[in-house]
């Protein structure tokens, strides 16, 4: 079992860079596929991006895709969001999610049994 901490959400001007960090705790996590996932108010949650185990293969949306960069560091058992050219309707809390089977569904949330408890991104016009 892995337990998962998001920091470094925060209010940032239109335009402005955050980054996010995931930490993982329990497990030795380059064991964990890892994703990236948004939930705006009154909207449902969605895929924002995922990492493989090795860190070498990354998808994102059209939406976040060019603006937004998944990393990792298996050594430090972080995985990290760095998000620029930050647009309004970015406005969400961000969640880390990771598991350790991998059935290919990278962007449903149901593939992840593992989420932390988010956190608040604000992006202001």
């Amino acid at each position: 079992q892995v337990q998962l901490v998001e920091s470094g959400g925060g209010l940032v001007q239109a335009g402005g860079s955050l980054r996010l960090s995931c930490a993982a705790s329990g497990r030795t996590f380059n064991g964990y596929f890892t994703g990236w996932f948004r939930q705006a108010p009154g909207k449902d949650r969605e895929f924002v991006a995922f990492i493989d185990r090795s860190g070498e293969i990354t998808y994102y949306p059209d939406s976040v895709k060019g603006r937004f960069t998944i990393s990792r560091d298996n050594a430090k058992n972080m995985v990290y969001l760095q998000m620029n050219s930050l647009k309004p309707e970015d406005t969400a809390v961000y969640y880390c999610a990771a598991d350790r089977t991998y059935r290919g569904r990278y962007y449903l949330m149901n593939e992840y049994g593992y989420w932390g408890p988010g956190t608040q991104v604000t992006v202001s016009s």
